[in-house]
C-alpha cells in the first residue's frame, strides 16, 4: 500500500495530482458527452417504433382477412337468392312465394351491409398503409441516425476505455496516500463546482479561473507550502504556480504512459 502523504507538500501534491487525473478523467467522459444517453434513447424509440409497425401491419392484416370474409359471405348470399329464385318457380301458393320473396330481401340486404363493411374496411387499409408507410420511413430515419450515433460511441469507447480504466486505477491510488479529512474536503469542493476544480494554482496573481487577486502575503504563505490554503472566494484549496507546474509535468508523463 503507498505510504500516506505526512508533510503538508506531499498532501499538496498528492491532491493536485489527484485532480490532475480525474480532469483528465472529466475530460474523456465529456467527450462522450451526451451519447450513451442520447443512444439509449434512439434505442427506446427504435423499439417503440419497431412494436407500433408491427401491431400496424397485424392490425392491416386483420382488416384484410375481414374483407376477405365479407367477400366469402356476399358469395354465400349470392348462392342462397339464386337458391331461392330457384325455389320460387316450384311454390305453390301465394305464402310460399312470399317467404321466398322475405329471403332474398334479406339476402339482398346482408350483401348490401357486407358491401358497406369492405368499403369502409377498404378505407381503413388506406389509412393502415399510409401509416405503415410512415411509421416505416420514421423507423428507417432512427435506425440510421441510431447506427451513427452508436458508432461515433464505439469510437469514442474504444479510444478512450483503456486510458479511463487505467485512469481510475491511478486516481484511486492518489486517493489512497491522502488523509481521508482532506479527501472528504476535495470530494466535496469537487461536487460542488461546475467545473470540477477542486485543486487549482495561483495564475497572475489570482486563483486559475477567477478574477479575485490573492493579496502577496497570501501568496508567499501558499508558496511556502507550510499549510493548506484555500481561496476564500470559491473555497478551492490553491497550490503555488511552480508545485503546478511540476506536478502537471509528472502527471503528463504518466498519462502518456497509459495511452
Amino acid at each position: 500500500m503507498a505510504k500516506k502523504a505526512e508533510t503538508v507538500e506531499e498532501k499538496l501534491r498528492a491532491l493536485y495530482d489527484l485532480q490532475l487525473i480525474d480532469s483528465r478523467i472529466d475530460e474523456i467522459r465529456n467527450m462522450r458527452g451526451e451519447l450513451p444517453l442520447e443512444v439509449e434513447d434512439l434505442k427506446d424509440e427504435v423499439t417503440g417504433l419497431t412494436t407500433r409497425l408491427e401491431k400496424l401491419n397485424n392490425e392491416l392484416q386483420l382488416i384484410e382477412e375481414q374483407i376477405k370474409s365479407k367477400k366469402n359471405d356476399i358469395e354465400e348470399h349470392k348462392a342462397a337468392i339464386k337458391k331461392y329464385n330457384e325455389q320460387q318457380k316450384d311454390v305453390r301458393n301465394n305464402r310460399e312465394f312470399n317467404s321466398l320473396t322475405k329471403e332474398i330481401e334479406f339476402q339482398t340486404l346482408e350483401i348490401e351491409l357486407a358491401e358497406k363493411h369492405i368499403k369502409e374496411f377498404k378505407a381503413n387499409v388506406e389509412h393502415k398503409k399510409s401509416l405503415i408507410e410512415q411509421t416505416s420511413e420514421r423507423l428507417d430515419v432512427k435506425s440510421n441516425h441510431l447506427e451513427h450515433k452508436e458508432n461515433e460511441l464505439n469510437g469514442i469507447l474504444t479510444e478512450t476505455e483503456r486510458e479511463e480504466k487505467a485512469l481510475i486505477k491511478k486516481s484511486e491510488e492518489f486517493a489512497a496516500v491522502i488523509e481521508d479529512r482532506l479527501l472528504n474536503a476535495y470530494t466535496r469542493i469537487r461536487n460542488g463546482v461546475k467545473n470540477r476544480l477542486a485543486v487549482v494554482s495561483i495564475e497572475r496573481g489570482a486563483s486559475a479561473g477567477s478574477f479575485f487577486t490573492i493579496p502577496p502575503q497570501v501568496q508567499v504563505e501558499i508558496a511556502a507550502r507550510k499549510k493548506i490554503m484555500t481561496d476564500e472566494h470559491s473555497g478551492r484549496i490553491l497550490v503555488d504556480a511552480a508545485l503546478a507546474t511540476e506536478e502537471r509535468e509528472k502527471i503528463d508523463d504518466i498519462i502518456k504512459n497509459l495511452k
